[in-house]
């Protein structure tokens, strides 16, 4: 071992550079290493022990906790985060990444990822779980294909859905969370179809009737799912043209609000799927939402960059407003601003009005920088925070805290911020009317739903099957003297 040349040496480390430590009864040649008889195998490998923590390791001198730390306290979700759910697609993958904002301290990173069976074009997030009595923390995913996928958002890494809702005809007849009733004919079993037989565009949960979710597809459908069965309930059919846009109302769980591409917003007194009343606006319905501080009124936008503000009680909108130079495909009310409005567009601008006091009044705009937008949200707890997504392949989302723009101080600043009313909350003991606000909306919500009348024959026509069935307009009963 002596004489061998520092050149042969060299030549054995270069084959061998995994060995950090080369014992004496190693013998080296030219060509590969091998351990004598002589060797003492135990001894001989002790130096490459792995220890399964640093700390155990005395070659090891310089801790890493602070590295463990900062890891697990970015694991950690903590009173003051937000929760944003996004749907990213890079080429033919598709994910759902649960970012975490903090508005204290300014940040923003996703805290895990869950991969997708289909690519997400609406996301709806619920806390009912058929298979467990406690609260859940899921999420449901409509795409390209005709099944609806629900996520549990609890478990990191997951590789399936906690369940799905309808059947795929590709899928070459998957069994899903629906029962299915099977047919004979020619002497082969087939699955009756279940669910939508197109794209899903958009979700709805029902947070008054928490096992009832709505989805709107391409099919010119809306389907009411049962949870508690994961099976279809009822199908809405009084439609055109594709579903893009679906709500349900914050307070009476059984009216629906639905915009679709034949230029109409329908609302619906879901307890007899022909009762419906319609608006026909100016362009294809991109976007539909109630006003949660006036539970009369939804506003809709469409693809001539349109808004419009409509009361049920009314057969013409309140008042319109050109909001951009293209589509409006993002349209949010503040949750705790009375009047504070976003909108935005394909344009790629984001924008902020108030229409507190009627028509709406300019605030604030930005370029989003995130290419043409495809959505837009609001904080539940933060009336402030407005976050959009877009179709720009380097930066396509970004959130927008506005608690500290001047535009908004100026505008909001000294207005009181309130919650929306609540039955439950406006009916409690010391009211000062006999009858409470909310029951009396309830009371107002069903004549209307009740007395909801079909679309105008000039403008959309019915469908054959409807037509005969819609309820007609009830006549108004004269005021009696005293």
């Amino acid at each position: 071992m002596d004489n061998y040349d520092n050149e042969g040496w060299q030549r054995v480390l270069d084959r061998c550079h995994h060995f950090v430590v080369l014992e004496s009864s190693v013998a080296v040649t030219d060509e590969f290493i091998y351990f004598t008889e002589k060797t003492d195998l135990v001894r001989g490998i002790a130096g490459l022990t792995v220890y399964s923590s640093n700390k155990n390791d005395p070659y090891v001198t310089i801790p890493d906790d602070s590295d463990n730390d900062s890891e697990k306290g970015d694991e950690i979700i903590k009173p003051d985060d937000n929760l944003i759910l996004v749907g990213h697609v890079v080429g033919d993958q598709a994910t759902l990444e649960v970012y975490v904002q903090n508005e204290e301290e300014g940040s923003l990173y996703v805290h895990h990822d869950l991969m997708l069976p289909d690519i997400p074009l609406c996301l709806e997030w619920l806390n009912y779980d058929p298979s467990s009595p406690e609260d859940a923390n899921l999420c449901a995913v409509g795409g390209l294909t005709p099944v609806i996928h629900v996520m549990d958002l609890d478990i990191v890494n997951c590789l399936e859905p906690a369940y799905i809702l309808g059947t795929d005809d590709s899928e070459s007849g998957d069994v899903t969370a629906v029962h299915f009733k099977k047919t004979t004919k020619k002497g082969k079993k087939k699955r009756n179809h279940v669910g939508h037989k197109d794209s899903v565009l958009d979700l709805s949960w029902n947070k008054n009737f928490t096992h009832v979710l709505a989805s709107g597809s391409v099919d010119q459908t809306v389907i009411l799912w049962d949870l508690e069965t994961g099976s279809v309930n009822t199908t809405l059919d009084a439609f055109r043209e594709k579903v893009q846009t679906i709500e349900w109302h914050p307070f009476e769980g059984q009216s629906l609000l639905t915009g679709c591409c034949d230029k109409a917003v329908r609302v619906f007194d879901c307890r007899n799927k022909d009762s419906y009343k319609a608006w026909t606006m100016p362009g294809e319905v991109e976007r539909v939402i109630w006003d949660h501080y006036n539970p009369f009124c939804f506003l809709a936008s469409t693809d001539q960059g349109t808004v419009h503000y409509v009361d049920c009680r009314n057969d013409k909108p309140l008042w319109d407003l050109s909001a951009h130079s293209e589509e409006v495909t993002g349209l949010n009310l503040s949750s705790s601003c009375p009047g504070l409005l976003f909108t935005g567009s394909s344009d790629g601008v984001v924008k902020a009005w108030d229409i507190h006091e009627g028509k709406p009044v300019y605030v604030w705009e930005t370029n989003s920088n995130l290419g043409k937008l495809q959505c837009l949200g609001t904080s539940p707890d933060s009336p402030f925070t407005v976050c959009a997504g877009g179709d720009k392949k380097d930066r396509n989302f970004g959130v927008w805290d506005l608690q500290e723009n001047t535009s908004i101080k100026n505008r909001f600043s000294k207005r009181p911020l309130l919650l929306p009313i609540k039955r439950e909350e406006s009916s409690g003991a010391g009211e000062s009317n006999s009858t409470s606000v909310m029951e009396t909306v309830a009371t107002a919500m069903d004549d209307l739903c009740l007395s909801l009348n079909g679309e105008p024959k000039d403008k959309l026509k019915k469908l054959p099957v409807q037509s005969k069935s819609i309820k007609k307009i009830k006549k108004k009963k004269k005021k009696t003297a005293a």
